[in-house]
């Protein structure tokens, strides 16, 4: 596969561009699975703390802001292994992914870094039944005071994804970051889930038949308003040590300008995980899967504003919500989410989702009718690319193409390259490609494809404005799904 080279955010922001007007893009090399940490021992345990630093935006903004993050010296194990440069800052947004398996007894020590002007901090943890221990009683929780400790415990009692976050001052502290996922993983697999793709991080969601799956990836979607940013920022200036008074900002109005996933902005969130640019942005959104392969989505609202995030190419089912599977009442063993083409987050709620992509009934062969490839067996040639008998029923079992759509022409006429060919990128046909593949431009209506290149859906808020950086478009909750051909590899390390 030809590797794209580092792009300049200004080329990314063209590329993606150029990507949802043709809706096909060349695989991009910045995909990631779910990145997070697990806890030290057996008794999983995590010592966070809650500090703050600035984070990076788009449009050239460093945004003052909250996080978790590991305490210093920590040297906790990634997951999944063998992404580089894998790191936990002393503060992140969002906070790290604390990874755990069902059973597991998980101790979280959190330590209280944030500015003298915030006060006391916490984190709850819903879903669980948590005992806190250490630090002064806070309205939901036990807080940590400046410079101190606060210690909760837990059995992560059942699979699924949950939000956790601060519930000291939360309408201020959750706004300004402090939020973050645990996975509780199963502690058994299904008999029929056979895959074992090694940056996942279980063959299945939840121990039940229909939560198998081959790749994951996190959406966490949040949002950010520089007002009240701001406003923190200048009483912390206004008071740099304590005894402070309390931190009095206003709320309202609320009206953010920035809308993020996993704490980027498009097109930052297309970029490597754990890039040294966005050193408190370690996680990216890049969802990269081959035709019929089964993609778990761990969607997440951690904003104060409910977000619809369209997904293109499918409807996805619903696994869970907050880590309760949905199945029929009459018959556990079926499932009974429904399916979606909008995800709705809600504030502080998870829901775990099934997406797959075949291609079937596009009415055109969706690897193309100029690359050799068979469909059940039957092989594409000059002699019988017209022959009806090559169009098989079903699906083929190695490539999951559909065979009735086996040699069919993309209906459409490329437009004149001269129009589209911009230096290495090159828009002829349906599929993007690249002058190093097809050193020589196409001649207007020829229908050759770029075996190396897959189909690219936009997937963003359906709220316009969200899909914005400081009203700028294309931005905010805005990432691409890329459908990669079989015979190309997903590198989720990158």
């Amino acid at each position: 596969m030809y590797r794209i080279p580092t792009l300049t955010r200004r080329a990314t922001r063209l590329l993606v561009l150029a990507a949802v007007a043709v809706t096909a893009l060349l695989s991009l090399n910045a995909q990631a699975a779910v990145p997070g940490i697990t806890g030290t021992g057996t008794t999983g345990t995590f010592n966070l703390t809650a500090g703050a630093n600035y984070i990076s935006q788009p449009d050239g903004a460093n945004i003052y802001s909250w996080g978790y993050g590991c305490v210093s010296g920590l040297s906790p194990s990634f997951v999944p292994a063998g992404i580089p440069n894998a790191s936990c800052p002393d503060m992140q947004l969002p906070g790290p992914t604390l990874v755990v398996t069902e059973g597991q007894v998980v101790t979280v020590n959190l330590t209280n870094n944030l500015p003298a002007v915030a006060g006391n901090t916490s984190i709850v943890f819903p879903g669980f039944q948590v005992a806190a221990t250490n630090g002064v009683d806070g309205l939901l929780t036990k807080e940590a005071a400046k410079g101190a400790t606060v210690t909760y415990t837990f059995t992560a009692s059942k699979p699924g994804t949950y939000a956790y976050y601060s519930g000291t001052q939360a309408e201020v502290q959750i706004p300004m970051g402090l939020f973050g996922v645990v996975i509780v993983v199963p502690n058994a697999t299904p008999a029929n889930c056979t895959t074992a793709n090694p940056m996942s991080l279980a063959k299945a969601a939840y121990n039940h038949p229909g939560a198998c799956y081959d790749r994951e990836y996190m959406f966490q979607l949040s949002e950010i308003d520089i007002t009240l940013n701001n406003a923190v920022e200048a009483q912390v200036k206004a008071c740099p040590i304590a005894p402070c008074q309390p931190l009095s900002v206003s709320t309202e109005p609320f009206h953010p300008q920035y809308f993020l996933i996993n704490g980027r902005s498009l097109p930052d969130d297309l970029d490597i995980p754990y890039n040294p640019g966005y050193a408190r942005q370690p996680y990216n959104a890049n969802p990269h899967i081959h035709p019929s392969e089964l993609m778990l989505i761990r969607m997440v609202g951690q904003g104060r504003m409910p977000h619809p995030f369209h997904i293109h190419g499918n409807h996805a089912r619903v696994l869970a919500y907050d880590g309760n599977l949905l199945t029929a009442k009459s018959d556990a063993s079926k499932l009974a989410g429904p399916q979606f083409f909008t995800l709705t987050t809600t504030s502080g709620q998870s829901m775990d989702t099934i997406f797959t992509w075949t291609g079937q009934g596009l009415n055109w062969d969706i690897y193309g009718r100029d690359t050799p490839h068979t469909c059940n067996g039957v092989a594409l040639n000059a002699a019988n690319v017209n022959d009806p008998a090559q169009q098989t029923a079903g699906f083929d079992p190695v490539t999951k193409e559909y065979c009735p759509d086996h040699g069919k022409p993309i209906p459409v006429t490329p437009p004149d390259p001269a129009i589209v060919a911009q230096g290495l990128w090159y828009g002829g046909t349906s599929y993007m490609g690249l002058q190093a593949v097809n050193p020589t431009p196409l001649p207007p209506g020829a229908n050759i494809q770029n075996a190396t290149a897959g189909y690219a859906f936009p997937w963003h808020s359906h709220h316009e404005r969200e899909a914005t950086t400081n009203n700028v478009f294309p931005g905010g909750l805005f990432t691409m799904l890329l459908v990669d051909p079989p015979t190309s590899p997903i590198d989720e390390t990158k």
